[in-house]
Order: C-alpha cells, then structure tokens, then sequence
C-alpha cells in the first residue's frame, strides 16, 4: 500500500528542520504534477541532497535530477520535470532558475571562499539562495544562485571584505569551477570498516579516526555515522568536518598477507 505524505516524512525525517524541508521537496513535486510545469526546490548542501534522494527512493523514484550549474557542483537544486521536458533543455535554457555573477577584485585583492559569502550573507540572503561560490583565479569569483536574486546582487553587492568589487552578469557556459586536486593513497586494511577506511584516508590513526566518528564529524555519502564498523563499499565519499573529503575509489582484492587493498582518493 502507498504511503501517504505524512507517513513518509515520519519515516524519511530525522529531525524536525529535515521534515520542513522534505515537506517543501514534496510540495515542488505536486506543483509539476499538477501544472505540468517545471519546479525545483532551493539550493541543497550535499546533505540535504542525500535526505532528498532517500526521500524520493521511497516515494517511488518520481522523474528529477539534480542541477547546480554545472557539472560537479556541489550545491544544487532538485529540478522536478514536466513530462514534456527533457533534462538538456532544461539546462541549456538561457532564462532557466539558475543564473551567475562574477565579481572582479581590484589587484593584489585576497579574498577568499569565506569572505565572498560574508558579504553576500550581509545582503540579507539565506544561503538557500545561494549556489558554489567559485574562485577560479585571485582576480574574480563567480556565483551560482537563484534568478529571483540576481537583481539583488546585481544592484546591491558592491564589495567584499575591503575591496571594491564590479559585477556583472555571465551565462552558465562561463562558469570556470577549478579542477580538484586529488591525492591517491594506496594501502591495505585488515577490514572495510570505516574507522579503518578513514584513517587511511586522511592519513591517521585508527584510534584518531574513531574518535572523530565518535565525535559526530564524520559523513559517508554526507550522511553523519557514528558507527565504527560500518562496512565501506567502493564509490562511497567519506567527509570529516575540518579535514575535507575522501573517496574509496577502488578495492582491487586480497594482498598476499590477506589483507584488504584499497585506493583512496583524498581532495586536497
């Protein structure tokens, strides 16, 4: 039997701030249900993203993707789809939900990812409005965010930290998100658990890694685990507050001492 709207944030919410958002996930669905149009949700952290998706497998997978711009990105919007709509045009579309700005910094500016998004929390904007925040050289930064605000930075944001900065308007196509930088880490483990996955990862103790997952900083597919010996499977992104993040790239079989060998991709 189908689960109805309330039964399945009972089941999918985890905390009450989880449950509004997965509401509002639900009612954007409707919303292109019934008006044959497309809809899409806020900006989501990669968090969030993971609660809707679970959300979305239970409600029986309905047509969506998920778009921030360009590909990789980390923040996006789920898009909710007419029928008649195929995902590429909705991407390609020139006046679709999502727009840029650069800002070009005056020379020998040093702003960073932490000082771009101060100024334009300073302007009244929740960060739901608010896409990747891309610095692709020390002269300038570009911003995804939702069209509806675009004329608020376009008119209001005029600088960041210290420096003057000028705005203007660039299409999607523009966007220069730098390249990650990727560090491969091969090595053995006696088990695919995760305390032991991430010390590998990030290059510590096994004893320090638990610790931290103890301390709730840890994430495996940016859902928070306090659990040690959770089983970690190739493809699965391990994130630690304060360190950054890690990927299990590859689990290539059994040295020959019998132990597990693994590949690890650290961003750095």
């Amino acid at each position: 039997m189908a689960l109805t709207k309330k039964e399945l944030l009972d089941r999918c919410a985890r905390t009450p701030e989880e449950r509004v958002l997965l509401a509002r996930v639900l009612d954007r669905l409707e919303v292109s249900r019934n008006r044959g149009i497309p809809a899409h949700t806020p900006f989501l952290s990669p968090g969030e993203g993971a609660s809707v998706t679970d959300l979305l497998n239970a409600w029986g997978h309905p047509r969506h993707f998920f778009w921030g711009g360009y590909e990789g990105a980390e923040r996006t919007v789920c898009v909710f789809p007419p029928d008649w709509q195929e995902e590429e045009d909705f991407r390609a579309d020139p006046e679709g939900p999502l727009a840029a700005v650069e800002a070009a910094f005056p020379p020998n500016a040093q702003a960073g990812h932490r000082d771009v998004l101060g100024s334009l929390m300073g302007l009244g904007l929740t960060r739901e409005k608010l896409g990747d925040i891309l610095l692709p050289d020390p002269q300038r930064c570009q911003v995804l965010l939702l069209r509806e605000t675009l004329p608020i930075l376009l008119s209001q944001w005029e600088s960041v930290g210290r420096w003057t900065i000028h705005t203007r308007e660039i299409p999607l196509s523009a966007l220069a998100p730098k390249k990650a930088e990727v560090r491969t880490i091969r090595d053995t483990v006696s088990t695919l658990r995760l305390d032991a996955v991430l010390a590998t990862g990030f290059s510590m103790s096994r004893s320090k890694a638990a610790a931290l997952i103890a301390a709730g900083r840890v994430a495996v597919n940016h859902r928070e685990c306090m659990k040690n010996d959770r089983p970690v499977a190739e493809g699965d992104v391990l994130t630690c507050r304060g360190l950054g993040k890690c990927v299990l790239r590859e689990i290539p079989g059994l040295s020959r001492k019998g132990r597990t060998m693994i590949v690890v991709d650290r961003y750095v």
